[in-house]
């Protein structure tokens, strides 16, 4: 089933396919198809069809130099990821031209500097970028910069993009934190003694999953409180100032990607928890008028863990320990990825799902206590 308004759906066979339409000669419809392996490598194929479409100039240069093979040799790599940004910047959230652009400032820009388009390689992609002492998760952004710049100039410019490999990943193990059980009822202890509106929203977290740019970005008008859930449609964070007046702003946009926009439906006890904190005039869950600043509510809950005397927890282990919890409750894996705003139940499984050791002893037990009736019956 395609997206409305976007014409992109999964096939049966795991791929994503966009579909668009052209006009021939004598104005006849014809539908084209690009494929990719995810929803956004498919909707940015799209995005630079309709826009080679919707200039034809360009689009009649682009033939020409794939069919006159022009020499692409005085044109450096540099010079095509920051045209490749300017159309980005143009077409996409603000906050991924930002994300996009400080990963090739911090790491394309000084390895490539001195190389020219048709100097890029596959060996010479994986050469330089297994020098980057870098995390796992910054080395598939660097790369997935690199893929979409080289996309772009196929499309533009008609030149043959190079097939980058995987094999500079490193795919280690990734450890996630999470709370153990006395970790968890020593927090809840504190959080509902002489509780306030900051106290609350680390007890929403721990209960619904939130991220923490979607708690600090909340309205009231978020909580339908007669359906009991909770609509998830604004994140914030700060990032580079566009103006220049400020260095950095508070951006307040669409959540993480279009599956993080979700509903939500609130415990029992939540609710009335939560509205006890309502205020005549105020806009914002935690705040009065604006979103909270991220980084001040993170300090908040470090500032707890210190007192409840537990480790210095990243705010996003509220998230893990919320999907654990889910889990070991018995919650289906399909329910807990829509709640936590996945695009996969394998992302669910993969990234969250970390059964707690009182769950894998349980599981033990139950194994024992059945070899145990077979004992008996071998008896």
């Amino acid at each position: 089933m395609s997206r409305r308004g976007d014409n992109i759906r999964k096939r049966t066979d795991g791929r994503w396919e966009g579909r668009y339409q052209t006009l021939s000669a004598n104005g006849e419809k014809k539908y084209h198809s690009v494929y990719g392996k995810s929803y956004s490598e498919v909707k940015e194929k799209l995005s630079n069809k309709m826009y080679m479409l919707k200039n034809p100039a360009l689009c009649r240069m682009s033939e020409s130099a794939a069919n006159a093979k022009i020499s692409c040799d005085g044109i450096r790599f540099c010079t095509v990821v920051e045209e490749w940004l300017n159309k980005v910047e143009e077409t996409r959230k603000y906050s991924t031209y930002i994300k996009y652009k400080n990963i090739y400032q911090c790491h394309i820009r000084s390895l490539f500097s001195d190389d020219y388009l048709t100097q890029i390689t596959n060996d010479s992609i994986q050469d330089k970028i297994a020098v980057l002492n870098i995390s796992d998760s910054t080395r598939h952004s660097v790369l997935a910069v690199i893929r979409q710049t080289l996309r772009y100039v196929e499309d533009r410019y008609g030149y043959s993009i190079t097939i980058i490999s995987d094999k500079s990943i490193r795919k280690k193990p990734c450890f996630v934190e999470i709370m153990n059980r006395t970790e968890q009822a020593r927090l809840m202890q504190f959080l509902h003694r002489d509780m306030n509106i900051s106290k609350a929203g680390i007890f929403l977290c721990l209960s619904t999953g939130l991220r923490l740019g979607e708690v600090c970005a909340l309205k009231w008008t978020d909580i339908d409180a007669e359906q009991k859930l909770l609509h998830v449609n604004r994140t914030v964070q700060r990032i580079e100032s566009k103006d220049g007046f400020k260095k950095t702003i508070l951006l307040e946009s669409s959540p993480k990607s279009i599956f993080s926009n979700r509903e939500i439906p609130m415990p029992d006890n939540l609710l009335p928890l939560l509205m006890a904190f309502k205020r005549a005039g105020q806009k914002y869950v935690l705040c009065m008028d604006k979103p909270m600043e991220p980084r001040t509510y993170q300090n908040h809950f470090k500032k707890y863990l210190k007192i409840i005397n537990a480790p210095n927890y990243n705010f996003h282990t509220l998230r893990h320990t919320f999907a654990t919890n889910c889990v070991d409750s018995g919650m289906d894996i399909k329910s807990l990825s829509e709640i936590l705003g996945h695009s996969d139940v394998q992302i669910t499984l993969n990234r969250y799902v970390h059964p707690s050791m009182d769950t894998k002893r349980k599981y033990m037990n139950a194994l024992s206590a059945d070899y145990g009736q077979l004992c008996g019956h071998a008896e």
